[in-house]
């Protein structure tokens, strides 16, 4: 396909196919295609990936509440039931919902019960990781814990333990950290958030998508300086970003398999070296997205952030030159 006809696809479950199916049964109301997906998953990495996006899908139906109410003894219904409580409680404090402090409730007490009931599994302690989001003022003893290192914040460093020991390296459970970090202090400390990827990436192994956490500070960080408004867009270019750029593409990208990549990751990591001029890297990373596509952080470069047309074409417009450069190299045109 020509780059210039190229339109890009949204779709929240990307190269895995089993997934993408349970999300079109989920949408219509039906729940035995997810059940069985979850059954046949292996490792908890996917699993953790892929309960995120089911309870997305579900959160605005009663779907699950029906798998749970149908099998009561599922272990893989009692997680579902946990994550979709938490990602309520997560919408509703976003939304700034008056129920917000009774849906953080029922989901706290959905975790617990998850835990219980699956003591193996990583997800319950995410999802008491993305409530943290939800106490800024770290107000419960449990999410200001001293932390285990120098330059980091007290926090639920005990939770983020918990998941760690279940998947270490656990790739949400991190995220869900940096979200913490910005929900803690009014203006989200910066540097505190730099410190704490620099710490997970330091001791990740290769092949861990902690690797790409820095690309997402930085990011944040331009969003926060409105560097897409600036004559002089330097900020991508500098030595530090380009550094981070090529750590994530060597220490992750290189040692992992596109269709186990998070779509966000993978967006972040062509971005950044997109912004670096390292078109050649940018190019491999374009082709392991495939045909998918994410709004972050291409939205970022607008001059509207909510604006979703503007951000797929600044992600067409870097595909397209980032793939070019690789077709002149070789002297040819680039399918």
């Amino acid at each position: 396909m020509a780059h210039d006809n190229f339109r890009p696809v949204y779709h929240p479950a990307g190269h895995d196919n089993a997934l993408r199916a349970a999300v079109q049964e989920l949408r219509t109301g039906r729940w035995v295609s997810m059940r069985d997906l979850l059954a046949g998953t292996e490792g908890w990495a996917l699993w953790t990936q892929r309960t995120q996006v089911l309870a997305a899908v579900a959160a605005g139906s009663d779907t699950v509440q029906a798998w749970l109410a149908e099998e009561p003894g599922s272990a893989a219904a009692t997680v579902m039931h946990t994550r979709v409580s938490v990602e309520r409680a997560i919408r509703a404090h976003r939304e700034g919902h008056a129920r917000t402090q009774e849906l953080w409730q029922q989901a706290w007490e959905a975790c617990g019960t998850a835990a219980r009931r699956s003591p193996a599994d990583p997800v319950p302690w995410v999802c008491l990781l993305a409530l943290s989001q939800l106490d800024g003022r770290q107000r419960l003893e449990e999410h200001r814990l001293a932390p285990p290192g120098p330059m980091l914040f007290p926090g639920p460093w005990a939770l983020l333990a918990e998941a760690d020991k279940r998947d270490p390296y656990n790739r949400e459970a991190y995220h869900r950290m940096l979200q913490f970090v910005y929900a803690r202090r009014s203006d989200g400390s910066l540097s505190e958030a730099v410190n704490f990827v620099q710490w997970a990436a330091s001791s990740a192994p290769e092949g861990s998508a902690l690797h790409a956490m820095p690309l997402f500070v930085r990011v944040e960080r331009y969003r926060r300086e409105n560097g897409h408004e600036k004559a002089l867009d330097l900020h991508w270019v500098t030595e530090d970003a380009t550094r981070d750029a090529l750590r994530a593409l060597t220490l992750w990208f290189d040692h992992t398999p596109p269709a186990e990549a998070s779509l966000l990751d993978l967006s972040h990591l062509a971005h950044a070296l997109w912004g670096a001029l390292k078109f050649d890297e940018a190019a491999r990373v374009f082709e392991a997205l495939g045909p998918y596509y994410v709004t972050l952080p291409w939205a970022y470069r607008t001059r509207s952030q909510n604006d979703a047309t503007q951000a797929e074409e600044v992600f067409v417009r870097a595909r397209s030159r980032c793939l070019s450069a690789v077709r002149d190299a070789r002297g040819g045109p680039s399918g």
